[in-house]
């Protein structure tokens, strides 16, 4: 899948860059269980863990939020289900008049403890069946009472997003975050729902979030003929909506070293209103 070739060669080059602290890893996989590696602020949070079943799967599922409530599915980044994307599942249910957030588990229990770990899940993961994971997802939540429903996702879940709009009709609004999915995966040209994305302007992974791919996919959303937006923040480089100091620690460890409270608190500003837009709040 091109979408993994694109991150893994960036994540290549850092991972064997003279500079990097973890070039000594183990390519052994060492995995936690979700729970294990949430942080303090998500792992009291009343998450509610469901089974979502799709054609012969089943796959876990963590919701959070208002009941009857618009849905939004939550992509994780490629660690995996962690503290932070469950951070962000909590702040976004209480976004405008609240919303009902579920994360799809679309590594099954996996969990990264570091960027080489990262790598090999994500390299092993099922593109196309991740989208049907995504799908089942939406599909519970408006079967459960959320009249609408948004796909939201960083990173890898970011270009996940984006290939729901095109793929997944039942999606009625996305917001992606520095990511944007193959050519092989999705076409954004042939999105059906509106797409928000945002981008950091030093973001290093070339042709998947860097400023030149962000450019690439507002072309394609233009043509789209659905309503698009896309931004790009100053000074800010990949993942730059992570903020809890666990996330900021994970990230200096990777060398990226830029915070800005404004850019995130602009890029939650601009989210809300989109999704606010297109699923209305209860």
């Amino acid at each position: 899948m091109a979408t993994a070739h694109l991150l893994r060669r960036a994540s290549s080059a850092f991972l064997f860059s003279t500079t990097n602290p973890l070039r000594s890893c183990s390519p052994l996989v060492r995995l936690q269980h979700p729970r294990a590696a949430m942080a303090t602020d998500s792992s009291t949070a009343p998450f509610q863990k469901i089974q979502i079943q799709r054609e012969d799967t089943t796959f876990d599922a963590y919701v959070v939020g208002k009941e009857n409530a618009p849905g939004i599915v939550v992509l994780q980044e490629w660690w995996g289900v962690d503290y932070e994307i469950k951070n962000h599942a909590i702040h976004i249910s209480q976004l405008g008049g609240g919303y009902r957030a579920l994360i799809p588990d679309l590594y099954r229990g996996k969990v990264a403890l570091d960027v080489a770990e990262a790598q090999h899940l994500m390299e092993g993961l099922d593109w196309q069946g991740a989208v049907k994971d995504i799908q089942a997802s939406v599909k519970w939540l408006k079967s459960n009472g959320s009249p609408k429903v948004g796909v939201t996702g960083y990173c890898m879940g970011g270009a996940l997003s984006i290939a729901s709009g095109v793929l997944v009709p039942e999606v009625d609004a996305v917001v992606a975050f520095y990511g944007t999915p193959s050519s092989e995966l999705a076409d954004p040209s042939k999105a059906k729902a509106p797409i928000q994305a945002h981008f950091g302007e030093h973001d290093s992974f070339v042709g998947f979030s860097d400023v030149t791919a962000a450019k690439s996919l507002e072309e394609k959303l233009k043509s789209s003929g659905i309503p698009y937006e896309v931004h790009i923040y100053p000074g800010c480089s990949h993942a730059f909506m992570n903020t809890s100091p666990e996330a900021l620690k994970r990230k200096k460890g990777m060398g990226l070293t830029d915070e800005n409270q404004e850019a995130v608190d602009l890029a939650w500003s601009r989210f809300s209103s989109w999704m606010g837009r297109f699923l209305g709040s209860a």
